[in-house]
């Protein structure tokens, strides 16, 4: 791999952040660049600002140079404890994304790498994520696989 340069991100890096939030919303959504996501940006301002001081949310960088190149994140939240995760600690990757022009040099591997030794070193018992289908072949090779036994309420009965 070529020389990349990794650092776990710090509120410093509060608008650089909520920039690759939304250029990863849009990458992954297929949204247009006048898709207002102004309510997505305030929201994840406010969660970036309580997160990453806390410890609930680590988010790694990558760079070439001065050039950001690309990113990754982990949020740590916790369940009740089950038989297959006494600890109830679950890890939540997301955000990893890779900028086109950097794409295929091993930069989603080297951060996806990091962010599972964090969530292990955090103690987290499950470490979950939300693929795309460019992703889901990143994810399997290294031993994600789906899960049959969730389900999530898209459509509410109720309000």
């Amino acid at each position: 791999m070529e020389a990349f340069s990794f650092r776990h991100a710090g509120l410093a890096d509060l608008g650089l952040l909520l920039d690759l939030r939304e250029e990863v919303l849009r990458a992954a959504n297929g949204l247009p660049a006048s898709a207002d996501l102004g309510p997505i940006r305030e929201h994840s301002c406010a969660y970036y600002q309580d997160a990453l001081p806390s410890g609930e949310h680590l988010a790694i960088l990558a760079f070439a140079g001065d050039a950001f190149a690309a990113c990754g994140a982990v949020s740590f939240y916790r369940v009740l404890p089950t038989v297959h995760n006494p600890s109830g600690r679950k890890a939540y990757i997301m955000n990893l994304y890779t900028r086109e022009a950097f794409r295929r040099r091993g930069l989603a591997r080297a951060i996806l790498t990091r962010l599972i030794e964090e969530a292990r070193k955090a103690g987290a018992g499950q470490i979950l994520l939300e693929t795309t289908s460019m992703g889901r072949p990143l994810y399997e090779s290294e031993g994600f696989v789906s899960m049959p036994d969730e389900m999530e309420l898209v459509s509410p009965r109720h309000p």
